[in-house]
């Protein structure tokens, strides 16, 4: 029973990395069920787990929805996540091992490539290699706890972030600041590369309401 719960939520966070659920989707338990041949106890243990960790809102009678945010909480959501970013990019400059540092460098590289080759025009794309990019500077700052927790809260906001790439110059801008946040933390610059990947994931209120607008 417990390895069928953990499978469904191993999935179901695997398609809202993907894109295959959108903030306000239906999770739709029976479908679950027959996608996945088990019985409805893990389905909702699994909801329930998802729940309790804010990525589905369960409503009476009407069953449960992939969370969608209000604009006050999207707002408090970036701002803690943003927090979460700039620690992992403080603790990555200052335990940057040698192997982290190639990672980190080929992974800025190819943003630079695909902003430079394609421009605004495979945005999806794009947005992979950026939760690489943010994906490698939490594994870097080497605290397990910290990275699980980045993941959690980045799920709520990963819907947006995609929606972002979309807007022109978003993707040119994103590489730049990838840049600028991979030489502070290889330059051992704690403080700035905290203060720099805190800007580089805050979108501003117009921004906010525009793409939750978009999603709505």
């Amino acid at each position: 029973m417990a390895g069928q719960t953990e499978t469904l939520i191993e999935t179901i966070m695997g398609w809202i990395d993907l894109g295959r659920l959108r903030p306000g989707d239906p999770i739709d338990e029976a479908a679950l069920v027959a996608e996945f041949g088990v019985s409805r106890t893990p389905v909702r243990e699994a909801l329930l787990q998802l729940e309790a960790v804010g990525l589905i809102r369960r409503h009476p009678r009407k069953g449960a929805t992939l969370f969608r945010p209000t604009l006050e909480e999207f707002l408090a959501i970036l701002e803690v996540h943003a927090k979460l970013e700039g620690q992992a990019a403080g603790l990555a400059a200052r335990r940057l091992s040698v192997g982290w540092a190639e990672r980190l460098e080929a992974v800025v590289v190819a943003c630079e490539a695909h902003a430079a080759t394609k421009g605004d025009g495979d945005p999806d794309g794009y947005y992979q290699l950026n939760l690489r990019f943010h994906e490698t500077v939490a594994l870097a700052a080497g605290n397990p706890f910290l990275t699980e927790m980045i993941k959690t809260n980045a799920r709520k906001l990963l819907a947006y972030y995609r929606a972002r790439y979309h807007y022109a110059g978003a993707i040119a801008q994103s590489a730049r600041e990838h840049r600028e946040i991979a030489r502070s933390i290889v330059a051992r610059d704690a403080t700035g590369a905290e203060a720099l990947m805190q800007r580089h994931v805050q979108f501003d209120q117009i921004t906010a309401m525009d793409l939750l607008a978009a999603l709505s």
